[in-house]
């Protein structure tokens, strides 16, 4: 065994250890067949008011403008499906991903901790780690090393086990083995996400208008959510799985086995009441170590409110018809 093969099996062995569900690699290069569609994208002002997708264009294609002279790209998948009895019960909804701890802190020792192996195994390596956290086209490093395709949701999916994954990323400049990119596509003639999103988001496959995305108005819009979606927010508060829910091959998702991504506490059990109260102390104690936090108090009071009043709305409406 030449070292390229050993320090790639090392990397996959060592990455199965610390609980990353796949892991695939693939040569760092630029992504020429992403750039027409980004640009595109862009274009069309899907992107909505995250003006930070406009910067660093090259970069999201590159990785060698990343991390200098990178030579590889391991793509790692950690799941994080809660289970089909998960103990969530609350009429106010939460993404199936914020249950438990904040991904980005947890997967991100998971990756410092691969990244040291495998500096002990090849010696002075230069390299960087990624999760959600900057310029990386995660999903196309990921279909590129053949974890999977991009589903019409625009979400990647692993034949074996559906699409609750998070993606991360470590970026080095050492030569690894590189597993072949994953050919075709396995969403066939199904359309059940594109007809099932609340509010119209997937215009086509493969194209989300994250202007219209719940998870884009409940986390990521900064202003208020728009009064054309009262209504059509199906109560959720921070994301949405709806287009992962309906998903055929999430029959296939099992159960993590990531502790910290257990629900943290009794407030997957809230009724609309104890939301609509929540005061700023109380966040921060329940969602301190949450990826809610990331929408912060404010948004996320916001978001309660819209609910509120949209059901309140929906709940007169009833009224007046009978």
């Amino acid at each position: 065994m030449n070292n390229r093969s050993r320090l790639t099996a090392f990397v996959k062995q060592r990455a199965a250890g610390l609980g990353f569900s796949f892991c695939g690699i693939s040569k760092a290069r630029r992504l020429e067949e992403e750039a027409p569609r980004l640009e595109k994208w862009l274009s069309q002002n899907y992107h909505g008011k995250m003006a930070y997708m406009e910067n660093h264009f090259e970069k999201r294609l590159d990785p060698r403008l990343l991390v200098d002279d990178a030579k590889s790209v391991i793509s790692l998948l950690v799941n994080y499906f809660p289970g089909t009895h998960t103990q969530y019960s609350s009429p106010l909804k939460v993404s199936k991903y914020a249950l438990g701890d904040d991904y980005h802190h947890v997967i991100k020792e998971m990756l410092f901790n691969l990244a040291a192996g495998l500096k002990e195994e090849a010696g002075d390596i230069n390299f960087r780690v990624f999760t959600d956290s900057a310029p990386v086209l995660d999903r196309a490093w990921a279909v590129n090393s053949g974890l999977g395709w991009i589903g019409k949701n625009s979400m990647m999916i692993s034949r074996k086990h559906g699409s609750y994954f998070f993606i991360a990323e470590i970026i080095t400049d050492l030569e690894l083995e590189y597993d072949d990119p994953f050919g075709g596509n396995y969403c066939g003639d199904c359309s059940r996400c594109m007809d099932a999103c609340p509010t119209g988001a997937i215009v086509a496959p493969r194209t989300l208008d994250a202007s219209k995305c719940i998870s884009y108005l409940t986390i990521e819009l900064k202003d208020s959510i728009p009064q054309e979606f009262k209504g059509k927010t199906d109560n959720w508060i921070f994301g949405c799985d709806v287009c992962q829910d309906v998903c055929p091959w999430n029959k296939f998702s099992i159960k993590h086995s990531i502790t910290p991504f257990e629900p943290s506490g009794k407030w997957t059990e809230w009724s609309r009441e104890i939301w609509e109260n929540i005061e700023e102390k109380e966040f921060k104690a329940v969602f301190g170590k949450s990826a809610l936090k990331r929408a912060g108090f404010k948004k996320l009071k916001e978001s309660i409110v819209f609910q509120m009043n949209t059901n309140s709305a929906d709940e007169q409406n009833d009224t007046g018809k009978s």
